[in-house]
């Protein structure tokens, strides 16, 4: 069965977000993945980390500063502002020894997805580039209309063409079954036609986005597909639970098999 970890910015939220590194661990997580950390001193966070003897997996991008921002990186006229938030996230997640970067793409017109899509591939090209001095990956995720209406990036085979023409070996796909599912479906035909590009899966119950043991995703097929492909990353759970986290955990066992 695939290795999960624990979104921190979702999970255990009824606390301080550097609590929330020892409350993963005291529930047999073995590695995390944070939202936007920024405001614990990394140093702070990357000793929590250390003591519980847990794996970063990755950070978001700062969104930008600007009334509507949500990304960056498929704007145009704004490289400058995307190359300092890297550097804040690469320098960040380097300290805390995380192993990706997300890349948010960013709010776009439909005039302007052209331009947009020049924009984010020459900008993911840079940034792939400084995460491997970093020994990094960056990745890139297709996000729902619902959730995130005028996302630049909504479905699976425009992010897999992306990264294919940036040509980036470190550049990768993060599958959030949650948002594949809403916006196209089909989840085990994309997992496997996409799999040599996936660096990074993460589930939810659709429509809820709540704990993965409801809803219409039967998420024992989506692990059993993952183990028949060979995948050998992680699966993040970044769900909103239904009350407190540890009360809702048993999906662990119920649909792993552990």
């Amino acid at each position: 069965m695939p290795r999960f970890s624990a979104n921190l910015g979702f999970l255990f939220s009824d606390r301080p977000e550097i609590e929330r590194v020892a409350a993963a661990a005291a529930c047999g997580f073995k590695a995390v993945e944070m939202h936007w950390p920024y405001h614990v001193p990394a140093h702070d966070m990357r000793e929590a980390l250390a003591a519980h003897n847990l794996t970063m997996l990755g950070l978001n991008m700062p969104v930008g500063d600007a009334p509507g921002d949500f990304g960056l990186a498929a704007l145009p006229g704004r490289e400058n502002d995307f190359q300092h938030a890297l550097d804040q996230a690469l320098s960040y997640g380097s300290t805390i020894q995380a192993t990706a970067i997300h890349c948010l793409a960013g709010i776009v017109s439909p005039d302007d997805r052209a331009a947009a899509e020049r924009t984010f591939i020459a900008n993911l090209q840079w940034a792939a580039d400084r995460a491997g001095e970093a020994g990094m990956t960056v990745l890139i995720e297709p996000m729902n209309h619902r959730d995130r209406p005028g996302y630049f990036l909504q479905h699976v085979e425009q992010a897999a063409a992306i990264v294919e023409q940036a040509g980036r070996r470190n550049i990768r796909l993060m599958f959030d079954c949650y948002h594949v599912q809403i916006t196209q479906g089909d989840l085990t035909t994309r997992l496997r036609t996409h799999l040599n590009l996936i660096g990074h899966v993460q589930i939810a119950a659709v429509p809820s986005r709540a704990e993965p043991d409801e809803g219409e995703v039967n998420y024992r097929e989506i692990f059993r597909t993952l183990d028949s492909l060979g995948y050998q990353g992680w699966v993040g759970a970044e769900y909103r639970p239904r009350g407190r986290t540890e009360d809702g955990l048993g999906w662990l066992s119920t649909l792993s098999g552990g």
